[in-house]
């Protein structure tokens, strides 16, 4: 009997699932994702390092930055196991532990990722409305709590889920909707009442990116008013440059997660295939393209990064 067919009683095990419709094993899918996760990889490492050895770039802002490679990293490498595995191996089955392992990662760096946003643009308040007191305002010591403030605020949050999962019975279809762990999605499969979860999943929302997203529009409202009251037209445009490309990350952190999120509760009727897309969209794109729009973006970086390639070429 194919294990798309099976129910199992109180299953341990879950078979996770890749595209509608197109053979796991295809390498017209497989070479992307190893293009991505590559891309992703060697990005967030080489702003890590930047960032690291430039003196130059020991500031506020780039240390922000640095956690926020660090969150798309770690985010990555969270899904990147079950995905090669399904999309390169056509492995598909995942122990309940290792499904609840990985779900929490995902979760939890999820919620990382949009608290370091709302830092980076509390970092941009201060530098464009306090510049005199920037260096003074964030201090090393303020930048750690901080970052620790976002992890152990998103660890808190996520550390309930294993629980309220494991405490299910499965005896449904183990059938997942994607290839890797999401709580809602296993969530589904329990044949128990899962009212707590629901609630649970919901407060959890709006606690870490409805709060957050309410913050960061508070924030450029907060922004933009400083930069109005700058004098000079070349220093507010110089001011807004500066918020460029954390404009970008917020874009691409929100909008697919908001497109997810629309296509879940109102496009029921649209193809498997377009809810599956959605979610890679919205796990693998801001990994991806973060490095790249700091690099494009960020003039400091971009030199640093043609030095380390170059430096063969130009010499010291």
């Amino acid at each position: 009997m194919s294990p798309f067919n099976q129910t199992i009683d109180n299953h341990q095990n879950f078979i996770l699932t890749g595209i509608p419709g197109m053979p796991e094993k295809d390498f017209w899918m497989a070479l992307p994702l190893c293009l991505l996760y590559s891309t992703t990889l060697l990005g967030n490492i080489i702003i890590l390092v930047v960032i690291k050895v430039e003196q130059s770039l020991h500031e506020p802002m780039y240390y922000f930055l640095a956690m926020l490679a660090a969150t798309d990293l770690s985010l990555s490498l969270s899904s990147m196991p079950t995905m090669i595995s399904v999309h390169w191996f056509n492995w598909r089955s995942v122990i309940l532990d290792a499904c609840i392992t990985q779900m929490f990662f995902i979760h939890t760096f999820g919620g990382v990722e949009s608290g370091v946003l709302v830092a980076m643009a509390f970092d941009r308040f201060v530098a464009i409305r306090f510049p005199l007191y920037y260096a003074t305002i964030l201090t090393h010591g303020v930048i750690r709590n901080i970052g620790a403030a976002v992890l152990l605020r998103s660890v808190a949050a996520v550390l309930p889920v294993p629980y309220l999962i494991k405490r299910l019975p499965f005896c449904r279809s183990n059938i997942l909707s994607h290839a890797y762990c999401l709580h809602q999605d296993a969530m589904k499969l329990a044949c128990a009442d899962t009212r707590v979860n629901s609630i649970y999943g919901l407060l959890a929302v709006i606690f870490i990116i409805v709060l957050d997203a309410l913050i960061l529009l508070v924030s450029y409202i907060l922004i933009l008013q400083a930069v109005l009251s700058i004098a000079s037209q070349e220093e507010r445009l110089k001011a807004l440059n500066t918020c460029l490309s954390h404009i970008c990350a917020v874009l691409l952190f929100y909008v697919p997660l908001i497109g997810m999120t629309l296509i879940h509760r109102f496009g029921k009727h649209l193809s498997p295939i377009v809810h599956t897309l959605m979610a890679n969209i919205y796990l693998l794109l801001p990994p991806v393209l973060n490095p790249v729009v700091y690099s494009v973006r960020t003039k400091q970086i971009r030199r640093r990064i043609v030095r380390i390639f170059c430096k063969d070429r130009i010499g010291p």
